[in-house]
């Protein structure tokens, strides 16, 4: 029996590779561990933003080190970072025995001696009552700041018919909740059916037993359908919750990182967006310090996000990155003083923000999904207002010691903080 062991670094989208990697595995010849000493030891790296080709590099160089200590027989690397820079890693860290890219599970199954298959729908089980669907691989976007067109190509939708089976496939493992991602959701099916099927691909996902909640994440404003705005407003099962990534206000700024949105057509889409979807909870995500973000581009941000008063937001500082069309033709221009400047004053601001509407659902009453248990019985869940991962916690005493991980519950909000909130079942 060969055992192995997968690290996955960067986002939710190496996880589903991961998973689908995982379950191409023959469970009679591969023995999937967590710890202890095994025949391959197998990173899933980022190399999106330079903090995080950091930590991959770090987690690559402890594999080595494994790997010289007899804890792992040999070392593959794979996954965004060496897709974007496989020359450079062969040549500084030759200790690892193989080098793949973003999109290589089937030579890394005949790596480790598993015949490959054209299409990877199974999944493994991912262990909580929620999955990550991927949707689409790659983007048509040219985003002045962002390597991902270079690392993941261009878009490709999944068909339908193959998410609908891996959705399946997820649901008999006891996933109840979908978490659809892509690099952009928005134009979901244009290159495979001509036409933005987003909502269609959202209906058919609804029809599956015992899925119970859909959620949307990276939609982009330009391009979203209204229908499945309509879909989120009128079927119970698609979580009122909408993660759309904005990164500016500026007209000035959004011009510069090619983004094809100005003020007013993002405003009119918010206004649009909780007009057909009442109560929404809105996620974003900003950035700050890009070339040509002056004192007062950035006040216009901060101005922004004080009047939309956004459920959810996380922020970033522009870093200038290989390969972008940011890299070769705009300066990085604002001191790294100012960038952090920037980014607390917005992230203060947004925390403020937060808490008022946090304190505001004090006194109501939710459906939460269990996600996990703290070791003093705590029942850590969600409400179909916060996504795993990036947004808060609502903290739950139970009622009985029968609860377990992906179990549901109705809960009344007793307190609240910046970020998490705190229930008592009813």
């Amino acid at each position: 029996m060969t055992r192995l062991r997968v690290i996955t670094l960067g986002c939710s989208k190496n996880t589903v590779d991961t998973e689908h990697l995982l379950a191409a595995l023959p469970p009679e010849g591969f023995s999937v561990v967590d710890e202890g000493p095994v025949d391959y030891l197998l990173l899933n790296t980022c190399g999106f933003i330079a903090d995080a080709k950091e930590e991959s590099v770090e987690a690559i160089l402890e594999a080595v080190r494994s790997k010289q200590s007899g804890e792992a027989g040999k070392v593959v690397v794979f996954g965004c970072l060496s897709q974007r820079y496989p020359e450079e890693l062969k040549a500084e860290i030759p200790e690892v025995d193989a080098w793949f890219g973003a999109r290589d599970i089937g030579e890394i199954l005949r790596y480790l001696g598993v015949p490959a298959r054209s299409r990877y729908i199974a999944r493994t089980d991912p262990g909580h009552g929620y999955a990550y669907l991927k949707i689409s691989e790659g983007c048509d976007r040219r985003c002045s700041y962002c390597a991902i067109p270079y690392i993941r190509g261009a878009h490709r939708s999944v068909p339908v018919p193959d998410l609908v089976e891996e959705a399946e496939g997820l649901a008999r493992h006891g996933v109840s909740e979908l978490i659809l991602i892509a690099q952009d959701t928005s134009c979901y099916g244009l290159d495979i059916y001509g036409r933005r099927c987003l909502a269609e691909l959202i209906q058919k996902l609804s029809e599956i037993d015992g899925v119970r909640r859909i959620r949307l994440h990276y939609a982009y404003p330009e391009g979203l359908p209204d229908d499945v705005l309509d879909v989120m407003a009128s079927n119970p099962k698609v979580c009122r919750y909408l993660d759309v990534p904005l990164q500016h206000i500026s007209d000035r700024v959004l011009s510069d990182m090619h983004r094809n949105s100005s003020t007013a057509q993002i405003e009119a889409f918010i206004t649009k967006v909780r007009r057909i979807v009442p109560g929404i909870a809105l996620r974003t995500t900003l950035m700050v310090g890009h070339p040509g973000e002056g004192e007062e581009e950035f006040h216009e941000l901060l101005d922004f996000v004080r009047r939309t008063r956004f459920d959810r937001m996380g922020a970033f500082s522009y870093c200038e990155e290989e390969g972008t069309w940011g890299a070769a033709h705009l300066k990085d221009e604002v001191p790294e003083e100012t960038k952090r400047r920037r980014y607390d004053e917005l992230m203060t601001l947004q925390a403020g923000i937060s808490l008022e509407l946090n304190q505001a659902r004090v006194g109501s009453e939710v459906e939460v999904m269990v996600d996990g248990v703290l070791p003093d019985g705590t029942l850590v869940c969600r409400s179909e207002f916060e996504s795993p991962e990036v947004d808060g916690e609502i903290l739950v005493r139970p009622a009985s010691d029968n609860v377990s991980v992906g179990s549901y519950l109705k809960v009344r909000i007793t307190a609240a903080d910046e970020y998490d909130l705190t229930a008592a079942c009813l």
